[in-house]
This record gives C-alpha cells, structure tokens and sequence, in this order.
C-alpha cells in the first residue's frame, strides 16, 4: 500500500482539486491521509466530506504546529510499505502512483519532475529538495522527520535522506502538477529562514564524514544559488 500524506492548513481554495486527484489514482492500493494543521477556513469540513465519502481516506488533527509536524504525524500514523507527500494545493496525474511503483524495484525511493500550473506551456523539471515528487520506501525514512520551525523544512529532510546513501532511481516523467500558491510559505522571501537552514547545514556539514561534507556542501551551494535567483 502507498500512503499519500497531504499537509493541510487554510487550503480550501485548492483542497478538493488536490484530493480528487488522489482519489482518481489507476494504483488501487493507497490510504491518504489528510492532516489538517488547525485550519481556520473550511479545509477541516471538506476533508471530513471526503473521509465520510471514501474509505481509503483518513483525516488526522493537531494544534497548529506547522508542515513538517504535520508530516511527522501522518508517517507515524499511516500503515503502506511506501510513503509519499503532496502539498494541499497541488495535484497528481492519474498514474503517478502506477509509475512510480512500477520504477521502485531496487531502490529506496523515486525521483521524477513537476509541471508548474501557471506555465504557458508544458514545464517539466526537477526539484531539488521538494520532499513531495518522491516514492520512498518506508523503511528508508524510518529514521528521518521533518524539522519543526524550519521553513525550509523540505532541504533539512533531504539531506538527512542522502547522507544514509539510500538509493534513488530518477524517472523521465512529470506527473506532480504545482500550483503557484501566493499565500504559501515559501512564496515571498524570508531572510531569517533562509539564514536559518544555512547555519544547520553548515553545523552538519562540520560532524560530517568526507562523503557527508560533499554531499552537504554541494546541496549549500545548490541552495544558496536558488535564494539569489529567487
């Protein structure tokens, strides 16, 4: 089974669209779980429509503690073999779950690319850290979690990720739709955050063995090149 983990917080102008699309998913054999992060808008309602609908999806609450506790939250609380994340305001392609697990044989997770919404025409790309856009293998995360606090939660996760050396195979294909969210966390600058996640990085990097160092140096680079161009 794949358990599909959507973080929700004041997403009702997207949700439905999101979940709708994992419910339309060809692989038949998923649970997702909606968990919603104190939602002041209708978010709640409409996920609880959505669990009294369908069988396959479960909503779990917390006190408003943010993304990376809610994800923490739906890997503890979910029961598949293999795990993925979609962001509330995003959708997936029918047989996105399908292409995925037919490339997972071997490897702990899947990469493949995103397709922005608001492209003019198709734009198929990777995304560098997104921990969304991914298929793991359960027990390849067993000891990883998302930092709380961190706004650019999604870096820390994937460099905890690669410096286990779990194996990846990346597939030519772009099912992950992204919306461009105005309201989303990541969608203005945040200096403090930015500054924030540099500092663990390099604090990782310093305890690191040669391979660590390599791989930690190369996501600061990678990262601090993407705040320039942002």
């Amino acid at each position: 089974m794949i358990s599909i983990i959507v973080p929700i917080y004041n997403a009702e102008h997207y949700l439905k669209a999101c979940v709708e699309s994992l419910l339309m998913q060809t692989y038949p054999d998923i649970e997702i779980a909606l968990v919603d992060d104190s939602s002041t808008d209708g978010s709640l309602a409409i996920a609880q429509a959505f669990a009294k609908q369908d069988r396959r999806v479960v909503v779990l609450q917390q006190p408003h503690a943010g993304q990376s506790v809610a994800r923490n939250l739906g890997i503890k609380k979910t029961q598949g073999e293999f795990i993925a994340f979609v962001d509330a305001d995003d959708r997936l392609e029918a047989d996105w779950c399908a292409r995925h697990m037919a490339a997972i044989e071997g490897v702990d997770y899947v990469q493949s690319g995103y397709t922005r919404t608001e492209a003019k025409t198709p734009c198929h790309r990777y995304q560098f850290t997104s921990p969304c856009m991914r298929l793991y293998r359960r027990e390849a995360i067993a000891g990883l979690s998302f930092a709380p606090g961190f706004i650019y939660e999604d870096v820390l996760f994937s460099a905890d990720l690669w410096l286990t050396n779990a194996q990846c195979r990346r597939i030519d294909y772009a099912g992950y739709i992204y919306t461009a969210n105005p309201t989303s966390t990541t969608s203005v600058p945040h200096p403090e955050a930015r500054q924030a996640v540099i500092r663990t990085l390099r604090e990782k990097a310093k305890g690191a063995s040669l391979k660590g160092k390599i791989i930690l140096w190369y996501t600061l680079i990678r990262l601090q090149i993407y705040f320039i161009l942002r």
